[in-house]
């Protein structure tokens, strides 16, 4: 019977990283079907969806494993069938993006508000640049939410403007993606 999987990468950034991964996951017939990879900070991590017959997986695992050696750090989470379709699924989809100058605790503040909202965050990204005109820090983020169908988005975006008047927020529904 075929499993899904998430395998999780972490360790040093290098030419060549993908490509090892891939190389192990394909050995043990594992298919490779999504991904979220990012070099960040000289590191390198993500997260890829492997579907795998199931008594192949202890050998995806040992071959996982042997990338230790080069300073790859890997897991392996297996997927039951109600973890891809949750409850935390059903609501609109919204882009959030929020700019401002940059300061401890944006995130938690941001991130408290859409808790208590009970809206989830699928994707966020986050960045720190300088301003082209100051030369001051300013803090973006871009986020794809999840916003439950009780909740207004007006009053969302209100809420979330209030944490401080000098970010600016943006909240608009996401482009619709095909499944």
């Amino acid at each position: 019977m075929q499993v899904s999987v998430i395998v999780h990468v972490i360790g040093p950034d290098r030419p060549g990283l993908v490509e090892q991964l891939s190389a192990v996951i394909r050995a043990a017939s594992g298919n490779w079907e999504g991904s979220r990879l990012v070099q960040l900070a000289g590191q390198f991590s993500g997260m890829v969806q492997v579907v795998i017959e199931e008594e192949k997986v202890p050998a995806l695992r040992d071959s996982l494993a042997e990338l230790e050696d080069s300073g790859l750090h890997t897991s392996i989470a297996h997927i039951t069938k109600g973890d891809e379709e949750t409850a935390s699924d059903s609501g609109l989809s919204y882009d959030l993006e929020v700019v401002g100058q940059d300061r401890q605790g944006i995130v938690a503040v941001i991130s408290k508000t859409l808790a208590a909202e009970g809206v989830n965050v699928v994707e966020l990204t986050t960045d720190c640049t300088l301003a082209p005109w100051s030369g001051e820090r300013l803090f973006k983020t871009n986020a794809r939410l999840l916003v439950p169908d009780s909740i207004d988005a007006a009053d969302l975006l209100q809420k979330i403007e209030t944490i401080a008047g000098d970010l600016m927020v943006e909240l608009h529904p996401a482009e619709l993606e095909a499944r």
